[in-house]
């Protein structure tokens, strides 16, 4: 079973630093060029210098972007930016959003977590990981010695029992707190009470812990750990903290627990108007226009999110700037059935696998098309069909601009259940089938692995 400890977490100083919020950044993964040089700017012990360190002309195996976050934690370390916390502490974790003009918190804990392999304990994977990903943060990791960026796991807990232990602690308490680059409030509370802390062990007991994001980054905590072991001849002192890693802990049942969905606009695929996608998706769906351009986009997407079913799928196509909605029919679940024999039946329904096992590898015959553009919001999707990708048309036909993208695809979320039935499945979704909102901060609490 998964084991909770408490650890002495390395936190910013406040009295050097001044404001948190100048120092914190996003996940490495979804830093742009524009939004690392702004965190780069916005402070110069921003934590994006070591999750993710600018390259430089020149640079070699010894001298190189891990390297110098490694040399610049250190440094941290040594003048007092960073400190290391006195007493060993799990950190209560608030997110304040807004989603809908409704403000939501979402409320949940860093601690440590040992490592199980996926597959041999209690821990659960739900999406696949790329190994490009993996060896890039073990490089990271062999050069700070440290988690700068915590994995988010969902645990069952119908009755929030082990948050609730620590919401009773922290009551009237004043919170470390940071506001990010999208103003989601981030709120942190160092809890050390021993007894507290061995209440919380306790209700976690035996908890199974499903990975929402950060699957590449604790796959890269399993090598490092491995790694660690084979220079201690295999046997890597039990209570060594490479055996944990840093977690943000969050309870299914958390009211401000939101999955939102990823849509995809595709990069790849010749021009295909209206009639000639129906015509491919042949007997395999129900399908029937719904709108015409871009301004239809929300209507189309409301026809989706009202009824809240994985086999209901909307396709934008740029030809003819028409949208079409499908519904999978019974030939199509057997035909699903056919080409995705090797998943359970559970997998071969989310919307994910059927978008891309059944209507782009199977009927549209695209199974090597480059990783399309991954968006949230319906604005972004218009957004996107507008700006178009790299060079030649728009979505409305413009020349002189970005390349079109000549199909999008409107997608609901896969749910927190199809996530824990999945991944009980031992089966892994498609990439990018969950998207959490809000993203975790980098920079809040840092893991030492040494």
């Amino acid at each position: 079973m998964p084991h909770i400890q408490a650890f002495r977490g390395i936190r910013y100083d406040l009295g050097h630093v001044g404001n948190l919020s100048h120092v914190v950044a996003p996940p490495y993964d979804v830093i742009d060029n524009d939004l690392q040089n702004r965190l780069y700017e916005l402070h110069d012990a921003n934590v994006v210098r070591l999750i993710l360190n600018r390259d430089k002309t020149g640079d070699d195996e010894q001298n190189n972007r891990y390297k110098r976050a490694g040399r610049l934690l250190r440094t941290w370390l040594r003048e007092g930016i960073l400190f290391t916390e006195a007493n060993p502490a799990i950190y209560v974790y608030h997110q304040v959003f807004r989603m809908d003009q409704v403000e939501h918190v979402r409320r949940g804990f860093m601690c440590r977590v040992g490592l199980e392999r996926f597959g041999e304990g209690n821990i659960y994977p739900h999406e696949e990981t790329h190994p490009k990903a993996k060896a890039d943060r073990l490089k990271l990791w062999q050069a700070c010695r440290s988690n700068l960026s915590q994995i988010f796991g969902l645990y069952p807990d119908p009755e929030n029992k082990a948050q609730e232990l620590l919401e009773q602690v922290i009551a009237g308490t004043t919170p470390l707190e940071a506001t990010d680059h999208i103003d989601v409030v981030h709120r942190i509370w160092p809890v050390t009470d021993v007894e507290t802390i061995t209440q919380v062990i306790a209700a976690m007991g035996n908890k199974p812990i499903f990975i929402a994001d950060g699957h590449h980054r604790y796959e890269t905590a399993c090598t490092y750990r491995d790694q660690l072991a084979a220079e201690h001849n295999g046997n890597l002192p039990a209570k060594h903290p490479a055996n944990a890693v840093l977690m943000m802990c969050v309870s299914t049942s958390d009211p401000g627990m939101i999955v939102l969905p990823t849509h995809r606009l595709f990069r790849g695929l010749p021009p295909i108007s209206s009639d000639e996608l129906i015509n491919k998706l042949g007997n395999c769906f129900d399908a029937r226009i719904e709108g015409t351009g871009l301004e239809d986009t929300a209507r189309v997407w409301d026809l989706l999110d009202r009824n809240q079913v994985q086999d209901r799928l909307a396709f934008y196509t740029a030809k003819d700037r028409k949208w079409v909605v499908a519904n999978i029919a019974e030939p199509g679940i057997e035909k699903m059935a056919q080409v995705a024999s090797d998943h359970s039946p559970q997998w071969q329904s989310l919307g994910v696998s059927i978008l891309h096992r059944l209507v782009i590898d199977t009927l549209l015959d695209a199974d090597n098309l480059p990783v399309p553009r991954y968006v949230h919001a319906i604005d972004e999707v218009v957004a996107g069909l507008k700006s178009g990708d790299i060079a030649g048309r728009d979505a409305t036909g413009q020349t002189g601009c970005a390349s079109r993208f000549e199909l999008a695809a409107l997608i609901m979320p896969a749910t927190l259940e199809d996530i824990r039935t999945t991944s009980a499945n031992s089966e892994r979704m498609p990439a990018k089938s969950t998207y959490f909102y809000p993203k975790l901060l980098s920079g809040l609490v840092i893991n030492p692995l040494e």
